[in-house]
């Protein structure tokens, strides 16, 4: 049996932040504000597998309220949010998640982003796509005002 989930999130640009994208640092001027650390593509993630299983989402699990999750590690979340899901009975089956930002370039970085998800995952590299785009400009991402992500998860019956 297969479920389907899809998730989005987004993050304001700010200065004196780490820009973490998939479990990595990215070297650029700004970095994301949340109340961990932001990983909007993670979270995004994390949302599209908790989604397909009508879990609800991520601040469900880790609400924003809880002080133990301030500036917390988004992969120790995503690992806490993979157990819940082989709980259940399920792993993923694939991942698809794109990253819309006008700066930083994204792509030398996009194949580690696919190894991490895959790593704390348990699954092979090749259930994992990440991909990058930019809005040409337009709206606030493309105002480099903040990143977004989407994702979609299928999960598959253990």
């Amino acid at each position: 049996m297969f479920r389907i989930g899809h998730g989005y999130d987004v993050h304001k640009l700010v200065e004196e932040r780490k820009l973490i994208l998939g479990g990595i640092e990215i070297p650029h001027t700004h970095g994301l504000l949340g109340h961990s650390d932001a990983d909007v593509l993670i979270h995004a993630v994390m949302d599209a597998m908790l989604g397909a299983l009508a879990l609800g989402d991520i601040g469900h699990l880790f609400p924003d309220t809880d002080e133990k999750y301030k500036g917390a590690d988004s992969m120790k979340l995503f690992e806490e949010v993979c157990r819940v899901c082989r709980e259940k009975g399920y792993e993923i089956g694939n991942i698809d998640a794109t990253v819309i930002a006008q700066a930083p370039k994204l792509a030398p970085h996009i194949e580690k982003m696919r190894e991490n998800i895959a790593r704390v995952a348990g699954c092979d590299v090749s259930q994992i796509s990440v991909k990058a785009t930019t809005e040409e400009k337009l709206g606030f991402t493309g105002e480099k005002l903040g990143i977004s992500a989407h994702s979609v998860a299928l999960m598959k019956r253990i």
